[in-house]
């Protein structure tokens, strides 16, 4: 698929792997929608793409995608440039907490189920029968090394993403008789802000989490977006694990002192 003039709607743009996905397929020339929660984190993202590419063609639209009835509204009343998705990145989600889990928050649990499985499923129910009516595009998944190994602490946070793996999966078989793509990228440690919103804004405790070693970058895994998107219509590269050099599953580390 040629991506310059196609549009790429990334949820979670706000910030991270989202943040870098929009900016590296408004590199390329797609039209990009830049989706989140927070209106001025989308625009701030959006500004800073724009800077960098002047003749990139961005917008926002904030909405909360665990509320379906939100995300149906914001998609309907998407301009019309930018009304045909080709590409849906499901990338926003989070984890909260490293409790064991019967000491863990009910709370956090409803959150992360509700934003890494059921936000993602709200927006391809509504994106994927245009895509099949139009006999084209393609659907990433963000997953997480999480999804293939628990470790501890990440009980729900991991049975999130295994769900996510599994998803994409599905939606590939429901998937097989049209054009439509499905790829499902799984990262290992990346640096971004998750940690810090995984552990309530204690930047010390997330700071720890990065140490010892070279984590991959939003950027890596933008690059890698990119990629999968990139190639010829009849290939798909179905599941992506990228790990840093380091790490070889969540219980693996090579950690330099």
């Amino acid at each position: 698929m040629i991506i310059k003039n196609k549009t790429v709607l990334v949820t979670g743009a706000g910030s991270g792997i989202g943040e870098a996905c929009a900016a590296a397929f408004a590199c390329e020339g797609a039209r990009v929608i830049l989706t989140g929660k927070t209106q001025a984190h989308l625009e701030a993202c959006r500004k800073k793409i724009i800077k960098k590419y002047p003749k990139a063609r961005c917008m926002v639209s904030a909405f909360d995608v665990r509320d379906i009835a939100a995300v149906r509204k914001a998609l309907e009343t998407l301009p019309r440039p930018f009304r045909a998705v080709d590409v849906l990145i499901n990338n926003a989600g989070l984890g909260l907490g490293k409790e064991k889990f019967y000491e863990g928050d009910p709370a956090d649990w409803d959150v992360m189920i509700d934003t890494n499985i059921k936000g993602l499923l709200y927006i391809s129910r509504f994106i994927a029968p245009e895509m099949v009516a139009r006999g084209k595009g393609h659907i990433i998944n963000i997953s997480s090394i999480a999804g293939r190994r628990a470790y501890p602490g990440g009980n729900v946070y991991c049975a999130t993403k295994a769900a996510v793996r599994m998803l994409s999966s599905a939606m590939r078989i429901d998937l097989i008789d049209t054009p439509v793509r499905v790829t499902d990228i799984a990262p290992g440690k990346v640096k971004t802000d998750f940690s810090r919103v995984r552990f309530k804004g204690d930047a010390q405790r997330a700071k720890k989490e990065y140490l010892g070693f070279h984590p991959l970058s939003s950027h890596d895994i933008a690059e890698i977006a990119v990629f999968v998107v990139s190639r010829p219509d009849h290939v798909v590269l179905d599941e992506l694990l990228v790990t840093p050099r380091e790490m070889i599953s969540t219980a693996i580390f090579h950690k330099r002192r």
